[in-house]
């Protein structure tokens, strides 16, 4: 989930809104009861009508390439899973292409209270945790990469990301369906409705023992 207080100009654009809300109810209570209940209703109908249209409008965003640069600069997010059986096979072929770069991001998850607080460091030292010890198994299995720790929202982090590594390839890589809190929250659709860059999801279950 996005939080919208993630930038001071959003943060004084609720704040000023939710006073306008809050004055404009308060003039219409003060005219008539009936009045001000009418206000409140409508804004809450406003409200989710305009929440409701955002979701149903996504913004995809254009990633721009370098022109003439035959470097194929592959984007991989993910959380537990770098190291699984299945992603390493895929990365190890597409990264044994030359001209191949991969660069991994790892969201730094937090609990909802935690992002909305602004509490984020716990949860940004265990994604570094995570990524160190990523890169260090995909350089064990013979792939170069490098990365960094994203948003805590997969969906921001990959954006976030593209603007500094305008990639040719996303992969998504989540636990099993049952066990992926991503891929009941839709992540790897929404991202293919969100960027103008191929999306490849690979499932990558850490519980049964590689053959």
């Amino acid at each position: 989930m996005k939080n919208p207080l993630r930038d001071e100009g959003a943060a004084f654009q609720m704040v000023f809104l939710t006073l306008g809300a809050c004055a404009l109810i308060v003039l219409a209570a003060w005219i008539n009861t009936w009045l001000g209940a009418a206000v409140f209703a409508g804004l809450v109908v406003a409200g989710v009508l305009a929440l409701r249209g955002g979701r149903g409008r996504p913004v995809v965003q254009h990633v721009e390439h370098p022109p003439l640069d035959p470097t194929h600069r592959l984007l991989v997010v993910a959380n537990e899973t770098v190291g699984g059986a299945e992603l390493l096979a895929v990365l190890r072929a597409k990264a044994s292409v030359p001209g191949t770069v991969v660069f991994v991001v790892c969201p730094a998850l937090n609990s909802r209270v935690r992002t909305w607080t602004s509490d984020e460091d716990a949860a940004r030292d265990a994604a570094q945790r995570r990524l160190d010890a990523s890169l260090a198994r995909l350089a064990s299995a013979g792939i170069g990469a490098r990365g960094e720790i994203g948003d805590g929202d997969p969906l921001q982090a990959v954006e976030d990301t593209l603007h500094v590594f305008p990639a040719d390839e996303v992969i998504v890589s989540t636990h099993p369906p049952g066990r992926s809190n991503w891929l009941e929250g839709g992540v790897v659709d929404a991202l293919r409705a969100r960027i103008d860059v191929p999306v490849s999801h690979v499932v990558v279950d850490l519980e049964t023992p590689s053959p």
